[in-house]
Parts: C-alpha cells; structure tokens; sequence
C-alpha cells in the first residue's frame, strides 16, 4: 500500500497545470504602411528635403536607443511599402514610439495597411515539466502560495539566463520575413488539448529544424495572445532571403507545423537604415547600403 505522501504526490501529478511558463522580453509593434508617392512628388524639393532630414533624425535616435531599438524596411509586392519594427520596455514606450512618427511632416505620406502588437516570448516546455513534478512529489498544492512562489523563482532565474533572447538588439541582416501564426487546425484538431508531455517532445522536435540554420538565419518569436489576431509572431532576418523559403519550407514537415500550425499574411523586406532614408525616397537604394552602417 502506497504511503499517504506518495499518494498525494501521485494525485497531483495528475492534475499538474498544462499552462506551460513563459518569460516574456521586448513589447513589439509592426507597422505596415502604404507611401503615397504621387503626393510626394507634388511638393517641391526643399520640403521634401526638410522632411526626410527631420524624418532621419528621429529614425536614427530609434536605431541607436540602447533598450529597445526600431528599424525601417522597404517591403516587396503589393501589402505595403514600408514596415517600422519596434522593440521597447513597455506598450507605453511603443505608444510613444508611433506617436513620435505619426508627429512627422513625413508620416502625411504614410497609410497603416496593418499593424501587430506582440511581446518577445520564450515557452519554457522543459523547465515547466520539471518544475510541476517536483514540486507536486513534495505535495504541494498547485496553484498555492507555495506553488506561486516556486514558479516566481524558476521565472526569475530563467529570465537573467535568457535575457539575450529576451531583450535582443536590432538584427542587423539585409532581409526580414515576418509572419503571424496560430497552432491550431479544425475542430479535430486543437494543439491545445495535448498533454504538456506531448506538446514538449513535438516542439523540441520543431526547435530542431530551427536550430540548423542557427548561423543563416536569426529567430526572433512574439507572442500575441490577447494582443492580436493571431497567437505569435515570427521574425526571421537574414542576409539571403531564399533561406527563409528553405526554413519554412523544411518545417512544414514536422509533426508540430504539418498537422496543428496556420500561418498568417508573410511580409518580406529589406533593411533601410535611418541616413538611407533619402537614397529609398529620391533614388534607389544601392545593395551595399541595405545593411545597417
């Protein structure tokens, strides 16, 4: 006969949350935007001269800010003309970020298509398995002070090893691929109703194909679940952009993204950095300037 701890124990191992933990970073906005070029061809040279400089100038502050960085890039195809990604502390500080934009003379020749808000987010699948189990083998109770205060410290610890991933600087690369995504597909089939178990084998096996290309592409991913329309974001920046077809194509054949994952609206661009801003308006952007100097 068990003893009355292990019993309990047992117990609550099976009643364990299937809430995994998450470390959040970065608040993240995208911006799409549409530029009006007739219009801005109907305005002398000087006013548009005055307005890029002025538009360059605060472009170029956000570049350089040393927590929380933004970067413009010129879109291909039909969905827009020019993307501005935000990384900051806080919603409050993207607030004030497209504020800051919206206050140009330059922005009058700005249209939204679309936007999306998201946060840096990291899934701690393994770290959460371990940390439920052990704390219900002691007994104690989930969802209890106790519970609370040891999933506290396991964020905690894991948030100061993973800063790097969570507050990231800018990607440099010439080229960005963004696209929103759910992991979900029909009725008879809900990612969500997986035991936690399965779901951290399918996405260690999904981290692997991602892991491959660790040296061509740099992977930054959002989540959006109740900020958006769709439950996370995926940045991908890259110096080629085929890397990004060979990628998503390579993982569309595990298990995770074949039968649970819906993609959203794909959006590529390629870097412009703040003192470029002149050469994408007036000219053409040489190759040897896409990347950030």
């Amino acid at each position: 006969m068990n003893p009355p701890h292990a019993a309990a124990a047992a117990d609550g191992a099976s009643q364990l949350p299937a809430v995994p933990m998450t470390l959040d970073g970065y608040a993240t906005l995208h911006q799409m935007m549409r530029f009006k070029w007739s219009a801005w061809r109907s305005i002398s040279q000087s006013d548009r001269q005055e307005m890029v400089a002025e538009a360059e100038k605060l472009l170029g502050g956000m570049e350089a800010r040393s927590n929380g960085q933004s970067a413009l890039f010129s879109l291909l195809g039909h969905k827009g003309d020019l993307m501005f990604v935000h990384f900051r502390d806080t919603f409050d500080e993207l607030n004030q970020a497209e504020l800051d934009i919206a206050r140009l003379r330059f922005s009058d020749f700005l249209e939204p298509t679309t936007s999306y808000l998201s946060v840096i987010e990291l899934g701690l699948y393994e770290s959460s398995l371990k940390t439920y189990k052990t704390m219900a083998e002691r007994g104690v109770e989930p969802f209890s002070e106790e519970w609370k205060k040891g999933i506290e410290e396991t964020v905690a610890r894991q948030k100061e090893a993973m800063k790097p991933r969570l507050f990231p600087s800018m990607p440099p690369h010439r080229y960005i691929c963004f696209y929103p995504m759910d992991r979900k597909r029909g009725e008879d089939k809900n990612w969500y109703t997986l035991p936690m178990e399965e779901r951290q084998r399918q996405m260690n096996e999904h981290g692997l194909v991602g892991r491959r290309y660790a040296g061509e592409v740099k992977q930054i991913i959002t989540g959006s679940i109740g900020f958006d329309d769709w439950e996370w974001g995926v940045d991908l920046f890259a110096d080629e952009p085929l890397v990004f077809k060979k990628l998503i194509y390579e993982m569309r054949f595990d298990h995770v993204s074949a039968v649970y994952a819906l993609f959203g609206t794909f959006y590529v661009g390629l870097r412009v950095p703040a003192n470029r801003l002149h050469d994408l308006l007036e000219g053409c952007l040489p190759e040897h300037v896409t990347k950030s100097e």
